[in-house]
């Protein structure tokens, strides 16, 4: 991915954070048909390893698991919280009309050395554990546990898990860190009226901590 130096993140507890908070990754392989891409659920775990494995399940009748069994490289795409940004909220607009619109964002780009994993018990604890997490924080938590055992079992025959254990990611923070410091503190200020449109106060706080650092 293009990287210019000042929008780098590579602190790997910053990207695990992008990662858990927003787990729909987009899976990516390149076959010998060409790229193939999915929309899944990831759950990662950070402990034992050194930058972490993602694990994910895909339905059985999903042919990218048979790519990925064949030796086909992956590429998983995290994007986080993301905003357009008018070029009216740049202090810049009024000294020198010299701006143009851009977007921000937060992304994690993960590469890794991936089998695929049939194994029954393997995938009931992936299931388990990101529907654990998932569930956490409403009143009454949903389990696995809840279904009917025979159930689960008819429906885990149906899917296939992927285990990826990530030896390249790489993080890119996008958020008006390039900017004058006037515009950015406008950014943030535009991004967290309430009365705007495009009110992002998540943005906004990315774009006064990254701005802050600079």
């Amino acid at each position: 991915m293009y990287q210019p130096p000042h929008f780098r993140e590579d602190d790997l507890a910053v990207q695990h954070a992008l990662i858990r908070a927003h787990p729909l990754g987009l899976l990516v392989t390149a076959g010998a048909e060409g790229p193939t891409a999915n929309a899944l659920p990831f759950h990662l775990v950070s402990e034992g390893w050194a930058k972490g494995v993602l694990q994910v399940h895909m339905a059985r009748a999903n042919g990218q698991w048979k790519e990925i069994a064949a030796g086909a490289p992956v590429l998983v795409v995290f994007q986080g919280v993301n905003a357009y940004i008018t070029p009216s909220w740049y202090a810049t607009k009024q000294e020198t009309g010299k701006v143009v619109p851009t977007w921000n964002y937060a992304i994690v780009q993960v590469r890794g050395t991936a089998r695929v994993v049939e194994d029954a018990a393997w995938l009931r604890a992936q299931i388990e554990a990101l529907t654990g997490e998932r569930e956490a924080s409403r009143p009454m938590p949903w389990k696995v546990g809840d279904a009917p055992d025979a159930y689960v079992a008819a429906q885990i025959k149906g899917i296939v898990g992927v285990e990826i254990e990530i030896t390249h990611v790489d993080g890119k923070w996008k958020v008006s860190q390039n900017r004058p410091a006037a515009d950015i503190a406008l950014v943030a200020q535009g991004l967290d009226a309430s009365a705007e449109v495009h009110a992002n106060p998540a943005m906004a706080e990315l774009v006064r901590r990254y701005g802050a650092d600079r």
